[in-house]
This record gives C-alpha cells, sequence and structure tokens, in this order.
C-alpha cells in the first residue's frame, strides 16, 4: 500500500487534468453537455481547481449524452493517449460508470490490483439516469441500486469485507456471470430512462446525506468555471448542487478528514519506458 506524497500528489493531478482537456474537447466537438461533479466542482468553487488533498477528477452527464460520449470516444478519442472503459466495452469491469484513462500509465486503488482490465490513471465519468417520481417505486429503485451496486463490489468485498459473513454474500454474488451482471445493469438503466423523472442519479454510486437524487432541472443549464486555469463545463445551478451535497461547502473539512485513497501501484506517463 502506498500514501502519495505531495510530488506525487501533484503529478497524479496534472494528469487527470489532461484526461479532463480531452473529455471537454470531445463533448466540445461533439455538442454533449457534461459537468464538474464532486469534489473537482467543489475544488473549482473553492480552490479553482483540484482541492489540495483530492486524488481524483470526476464529471457526470445525463444517460442521453453519455451514450453519444461513449459513440464519441470510438471516433475522436487520442487514442495514442487515452482509453476509455465501462462495463459495456471492457471485459470484466464492474462499474456504473465510465473512465477514461492514460496510456502508459499504472493506478491500482487498493484491493483492486486483480481485477481484470487495463489500469491507467483515470477520470470517473458518472451518467445520470432517472429516478420514480412516486415514493414506492423510489424505495424499491433504490434497493434495486443497492444490490447491484453490491454486486459489482463482488469481486472486491470477497476479499475485503469486514466479516466472514459479508465475505460470503459477496463470494455468492461473484459466481454471478459478468454478461449478466451487464444484462442486469444495462436492464436496470433503460427502464430508469423510460420517463423523464423530476430526479436523476448515478445508479450505483452512493447518494449522501439520505438524498433521493438530484434534480432534472439541473442538467438542462449549464456555464462555465474555471478550474486549473481552464474554463471547464458545469450546471449553472452547481451551488445548489454543492449545497445539497456538501452543506457548507466552503468551510474546510478538518485536517484528519483530508484524506488521500490509498493505492497499490502508481507509474506516471514515461516512467513505463524506464521499466
Amino acid at each position: 500500500m502506498v500514501i502519495l506524497n505531495e510530488v506525487e500528489l501533484k503529478k497524479l493531478q496534472a494528469v487527470e487534468l489532461e484526461i479532463l482537456l480531452e473529455i471537454d474537447r470531445i463533448c466540445k466537438k461533439n455538442h454533449i453537455y457534461y459537468s464538474l461533479t464532486g469534489g473537482t466542482l467543489l475544488g473549482a468553487v473553492r480552490h479553482g481547481g483540484f482541492i489540495p488533498w483530492d486524488d481524483d477528477a470526476d464529471v457526470s452527464m445525463l444517460r442521453t449524452e453519455y451514450q453519444k460520449f461513449q459513440k464519441a470516444c470510438k471516433r475522436d478519442l487520442n487514442q495514442e493517449k487515452f482509453y476509455f472503459q465501462d462495463i459495456e466495452n471492457t471485459e470484466g469491469y464492474r462499474w456504473g460508470y465510465g473512465k477514461l484513462r492514460r496510456r502508459d500509465s499504472i493506478f491500482l486503488r487498493e484491493n483492486q490490483s486483480e481485477m481484470p482490465y487495463e489500469q491507467g490513471i483515470f477520470v470517473d465519468i458518472f451518467p445520470r439516469d432517472g429516478v420514480p417520481d412516486g415514493k414506492m417505486e423510489q424505495k424499491i429503485h433504490s434497493f434495486l441500486c443497492f444490490l447491484v451496486r453490491k454486486i459489482m463490489w463482488s469481486a472486491v468485498g470477497r476479499r475485503t469485507a469486514n466479516s466472514k459473513f459479508q465475505k460470503c454474500v459477496y463470494a455468492l454474488f461473484y459466481k454471478i456471470p459478468d454478461k449478466t451482471l451487464r444484462r442486469i445493469y444495462c436492464g436496470l438503466y433503460k427502464k430508469s430512462n423510460l420517463k423523464k423523472t423530476e430526479l436523476v442519479r448515478a445508479l450505483t454510486f452512493p447518494l449522501p446525506n439520505h438524498l433521493k437524487g438530484y434534480k432534472r432541472v439541473w442538467y438542462q443549464r449549464y456555464t462555465k468555471i474555471n478550474f486549473e486555469g481552464h474554463e471547464f463545463q458545469v450546471e449553472a445551478s452547481y451551488k445548489e448542487w454543492l449545497e445539497q451535497e456538501f452543506g457548507d461547502y466552503m468551510k474546510l473539512p478538518a485536517i484528519e478528514k483530508r484524506k488521500i485513497h490509498p493505492v497499490t501501484e502508481i507509474k506516471f506517463p514515461g516512467e513505463m519506458n524506464l521499466l
């Protein structure tokens, strides 16, 4: 296990910025709407760039825009530098969101080194799918999202869960073939988008603060924001999003909460050629 030092963290953020610029380029070329999200959006507003201790970057887009992005990557992605992964095009991939990765790099998060696909430095791309409007339908939908997320996580959880019982449950989930998991996930997102509901969410990523989802209307108007000296697209109501997600988002967290994810291995572009 490796905890990145300050120099390594800066190098990682520089590669992630390079990936973000490629995402922005592809989206501009193909008229795709996206938004910086999560800690990346928070960093843009509070720090003008990366949160100093943040080691990842995130964007989000409605499912319709995500599907355009999937197609655009096949045509327009700079394949010499980057590659795109998601559950629909990468064997063994078990997450409900995509990753745009930098070639000639390695970035193995703790406990994920055994995943059977190439793992370079990445930016997460979260599709936003519909959440049912009815209260009972929301509860059923939330449970299905939870269940699919746990099945996806079983590749890791069967080895790392806290109890023997949990490891056994994850081991049973892991027996579900990848093709079946892919069909389950695709069926869930397709059913989630049959109607234009009031709320949207990333289906297999937990919502904070007992939220039911994010307002769809937030993803219908966009503006620009500065991030590390570059302009990126964000939802026009980004301050409302940040308040809902983080509360008093301009307040810095306590020092002990400024955590960096531990990694198993990291190699930056150019270092691979030295091996």
